[in-house]
């Protein structure tokens, strides 16, 4: 589409665009709009040189939606609404928030519509994150493959890494951020492998490696297979972005058809970025077209 607001440059011709010529501070009703036109068309947008204090960011935040529930991670004390993502300069050879390829809260009812992430302090190099095209996974199937998944539905979980027993996130205290491990991220949600985003009408894979356990009447040994066959294929290069962050950087993404990736790559220097999401509506398949409901 033709946008009079903004400027939108692709980085990649799979996924992302940088967008110029705005202040995020001051927003028109038209920019929104154009915005979120280009977030629906690139899955992933970024933004440089945008300096926001925390109320800014919510203020942004709010244009989109109404504010995403944020579990099992300590959120700021007078902004409920707000996880720091941080991993400090010493805090060496330990797993970061964010490191394993997901899309955000899939365990949930309604998972975020978007996530957005704010960077604060960022270390000289390295602490990229890398974006996938979940549209692209899925269009990009064989007919037989498409034939076999559509149907089928994924169990959806907290517990590897917010559950009792032993974390993917790694078992040594954080000092940076306090991660709420519960019984109750034992708990499973069931989400069908492939969903129909609700805007685009597109139809986008969603499974994930962290929370995506098995396939509904499988076990997780039998659902392995085709799983770690969606996976791998989810990530292949031609999908992905890669966004080098810079201070006072933004990066908004459609958690509805993209997944990502945060590199673990600058030990010994402190990363610290904010991190707000808008709430979605719960995931729906083609045997539930026309059946979604919104969750506020």
């Amino acid at each position: 589409m033709p946008y009079n607001k903004i400027h939108v440059e692709p980085i990649t011709g799979t996924i992302g665009a940088e967008i110029s010529g705005v202040d995020l501070q001051n927003l028109s009703a038209e920019t929104i709009a154009e915005i979120r036109s280009a977030f629906l068309e690139h899955v992933v947008i970024f933004f440089r040189d945008q300096p926001l204090d925390i109320p800014q960011l919510k203020t942004f935040t709010s244009h989109f939606g109404s504010f995403g529930i944020e579990p099992y991670v300590k959120t700021m004390t007078e902004h409920p609404e707000v996880i720091a993502v941080v991993k400090e300069a010493d805090e060496v050879n330990t797993i970061n928030f964010g490191g394993h390829w997901h899309s955000d809260w899939s365990f949930q009812e309604a998972p975020p519509m978007a996530t957005i992430l704010h960077s604060q302090d960022i270390p000289p190099y390295g602490g990229d994150t890398v974006f996938a095209n979940m549209y692209l996974a899925y269009e990009t199937l064989s007919d037989g493959m498409k034939a076999i998944i559509d149907p089928l539905i994924a169990i959806h979980s907290a517990r590897r890494p917010y559950g009792t027993g032993k974390s993917i996130l790694g078992n040594s205290k954080r000092k940076s951020m306090t991660i709420l491990h519960s019984e109750d991220a034992h708990a499973e949600m069931e989400h069908p492998v492939v969903r129909i985003h609700p805007e685009t009408g597109r139809k986008a894979l969603f499974v994930n490696p962290v929370y995506t356990t098995r396939l509904k009447g499988m076990s997780e040994t039998d659902s392995r297979e085709i799983l770690d066959k969606l996976f791998h294929h989810s990530v292949r290069e031609i999908f992905t972005c890669r966004f080098r962050w810079r201070v006072n950087s933004l990066a908004m993404w459609d958690n509805r058809a993209a997944m990502h990736l945060a590199l673990n790559d600058y030990d010994g220097f402190r990363r610290a970025l904010n991190r707000t999401t808008v709430a979605g509506d719960r995931p729906f398949g083609s045997a539930m077209r026309g059946q979604q409901e919104h969750v506020a």
